[in-house]
């Protein structure tokens, strides 16, 4: 033994830095989430509760709950590596795993509620109808939804009959009577101006003629038709994040057996 030296058990610097930069990505994400918050704050989807069942829900409260826990995370990770304070590392490693759990629990409810909150997202969009000229931020979601997806109302263009100003009866002297917002309406590549009126009178047409001119198929088959197309992105993309968040809780635990073996060696 003469002339050496013996060494103990050592902290992974790798683990450690790279645990900091882990959680580098929590605090990002915590910021992106309060700006969101602020944004909304300003009166984005300010009648949000007026198309939900969630009477009195803000979604400002929600975004800044989200990036509180983000925050409160990256803190914990971060500071935890560097001071090496295994009281972080635990709480950061056992928070995550809560975390996961949640997201495990809400996908298996997802799926064996899926005819409930099929119901909600009709629920949602035929409420959003009624309100479409209430609020321009819901009018904007919705007028999105329907371009993006290709569709019209929840389950068909007839569900604009909820709209005082696009229902068809006799007592409604509004010129979009029996019409349709202009997003439900086939795009033509050659226009590059949106033709607003383009959905005037679409439903008083025969079955076959509205098929030429807006989208029947509603909202609600569509977006399950996406999900059944993406499928597999979709859940590559879940798998992904529960993949990151299990190697964050390892990393974790192994940093804490590194300066327990460390500390107990003195």
């Amino acid at each position: 033994m003469s002339g050496k030296h013996y060494k103990g058990p050592e902290v992974s610097c790798c683990i450690k830095y790279f645990i900091f930069g882990f959680n580098v990505i929590f605090w990002l994400k915590a910021e992106h989430t309060c700006s969101l918050a602020l944004f909304l704050s300003q009166g984005v989807l300010s009648n949000i509760s007026s198309i939900t069942d969630l009477g009195g829900f803000d979604p400002v409260w929600l975004f800044l709950v989200v990036g509180g826990v983000m925050f409160i995370l990256g803190f914990a990770g971060c500071i935890g590596a560097l001071r090496e304070n295994t009281f972080l590392l635990k709480f950061f490693s056992v928070f995550l795993g809560i975390i996961f759990f949640l997201e495990l629990t809400a996908g298996v409810l997802a799926f064996v509620f899926k005819d409930w909150i099929k119901d909600q997202l009709y629920f949602f969009i035929n409420n959003n109808i009624r309100a479409y000229r209430d609020d321009i931020d819901l009018q904007n979601l919705i007028d999105f939804t329907q371009e993006y997806w290709q569709c019209c109302g929840a389950f068909g263009a007839d569900d604009w009959n909820l709209n005082i100003y696009f229902n068809c009866t006799d007592s409604n002297a509004s010129r979009e009577r029996c019409g349709v917002p202009f997003s439900c309406c086939t795009k033509d590549p050659a226009e590059d101006v949106i033709n607003t009126q383009c959905g005037y009178d679409a439903r008083q047409k025969p079955e076959v003629d509205q098929q030429i001119v807006i989208y029947t198929k509603g909202c609600v088959p569509q977006f399950e038709k996406w999900l059944q197309d993406n499928l597999t992105i979709v859940a590559g993309i879940f798998i992904g994040i529960a993949l990151l968040q299990i190697f964050g809780i390892c990393l974790a635990q192994n940093l804490v057996s590194d300066i327990e073996a460390v500390r107990a060696s003195w």
